[in-house]
């Protein structure tokens, strides 16, 4: 995969209001990075377990800053 130094393909997204304002993903030529609303930065992409945690952690960040802390999700 280009710009990726694994086998993996992925997008992980969290959708609100019919916007994806959270997402994860290896985009061909661009490598392991994540979108947090505009912002696009890279990400080191060590194992599965460890996307999958920095993603939930991201989506509880996310939800903190706009008031979403109840558990209905």
């Amino acid at each position: 995969m280009d710009g990726c130094r694994h086998r993996y393909k992925y997008r992980l997204a969290l959708v609100h209001e019919d916007r994806c304002v959270l997402r994860y993903d290896n985009e061909r030529g661009k490598g392991d990075h994540k979108h947090i609303d505009d912002i696009e930065t890279p990400v080191t992409f060590v194992d599965l377990a460890t996307l999958f945690a920095d993603f939930h952690r991201d989506i509880e960040t996310w939800r903190r800053a706009h008031g979403h802390t109840d558990d209905s999700r």
